[in-house]
């Protein structure tokens, strides 16, 4: 607003200096006395009465004008929205901060969905490891949106997991487990939906229970959180899962 309005005078020679997080009132005398150096206006955002009330105080203590930028447009917004502000230095910043840790944490989840790089597993804040159509995958993207970076590991008998897994702390190593039979009624609807047969070994009984069985022991050797994903929601699966991270290292574990 303050470089739109030097614009209407050409700049006419403004300088704009910014004083950004400023949130302390015994801030404030040292800024005002500097601007008081120059032919100054103070035009400012802050939402804290009391720095709003100090840089007022000390402008006028040197002749300088102020315009209050912010309140406003806040005093307008609480009309409409019928609830007081919160009043809260920084919330803008937390925000933006805020989204860019949660495209981060998509774009982690995506680069180190089934097993694709192993080197994932250690920058992970969490990584879910199961047989494959234990909804790892939407498990990973749900908690990206939660803005925790999850990783996720197949396990399959023919292929050995990545050693990284078992040096991984409990709350942040998360298994699945499903009942053979739901995952036979998944896997068979899976190979449906891509014009193959339901007869493949992908969907056998024998193949599962041997799949499961080899997941069992590898979760166990690992020492991780097993969580049973029997006609359960993502999002309830997710909610376990955060409750237990956020457990653990609140705990330091």
């Amino acid at each position: 607003m303050v470089r739109a309005a030097a614009s209407q005078f050409n700049q006419g020679g403004v300088d704009i200096r910014r004083v950004p997080y400023v949130s302390d009132p015994n801030e404030i005398p040292e800024i005002v006395e500097e601007a008081g150096a120059f032919r100054s206006v103070i035009a400012y955002t802050l939402v804290l009465p009391e720095l709003r009330e100090a840089i007022t105080r000390e402008a006028a203590r040197y002749g300088i004008p102020t315009v209050d930028i912010m309140t406003p447009m806040i005093d307008a917004l609480s009309k409409v929205v019928k609830r007081p502000p919160r009043l809260e230095p920084g919330l803008v910043r937390r925000m933006d901060e805020e989204y860019f840790r949660k495209v981060e944490a998509i774009e982690f989840a995506v680069k180190y969905d089934d097993g694709k790089d192993p080197r994932g597993i250690v920058r992970a804040d969490v990584v879910v490891i199961g047989v494959s159509r234990t909804s790892k995958t939407p498990l990973c993207m749900y908690l990206a949106h939660k803005r925790i970076k999850a990783a996720n590991v197949p396990l399959v008998p023919e292929v050995s997991p990545p050693d990284e897994i078992f040096s991984l702390p409990p709350h942040k190593l998360i298994g699945l487990k499903i009942h053979p039979q739901n995952l036979y009624e998944i896997r068979k609807e899976r190979l449906k939906s891509l014009g193959l047969t339901s007869n493949a070994d992908y969907a056998s009984r024998e193949r599962i229970l041997k799949e499961l069985e080899y997941a069992e022991k590898i979760m166990k050797k690992a020492g991780c959180t097993i969580i049973d994903v029997t006609n359960k929601a993502v999002e309830e699966t997710a909610s376990r899962v955060l409750e237990i991270y956020y457990r653990g290292e609140k705990l330091g574990r």
